[in-house]
């Protein structure tokens, strides 16, 4: 899928920087090659999707995220976004073996 680049604003970044990650950590995750699974949350008027990767530090970053199209053009919108925890590290090192 193309992508024209990445929607910002003082809704969604808020709550992606509260857990320390930079806009350039999560775009970085989200322009590599990461792990992406639709949300389990159905119940949502929008189609939501789960990304786990790593970033350019080298931590695992998820990120939930949306596609939104902009006079013309589709982005991405990151929707939240935080460091895994240990277990769910080893089970996204598990499966990419796997």
């Amino acid at each position: 899928m193309i992508v024209d680049g990445f929607h910002w604003d003082g809704g969604n970044w808020p709550k992606c920087a509260q857990h320390g990650l930079s806009m350039s950590e999560i775009e970085a995750v989200l322009r590599s090659v990461p792990m992406v699974l639709p949300d389990r949350n159905a119940q949502l008027p929008e189609t939501r999707f789960n990304a786990v990767g790593i970033g350019p530090e080298g931590r695992h970053v998820f990120v939930v995220f949306t596609f939104r199209d902009r006079d013309g053009t589709r982005l991405i919108r990151p929707l939240s976004a935080r460091y895994m925890h240990r277990k769910e590290i080893d089970a996204y090192e598990r499966t990419k073996e796997g």
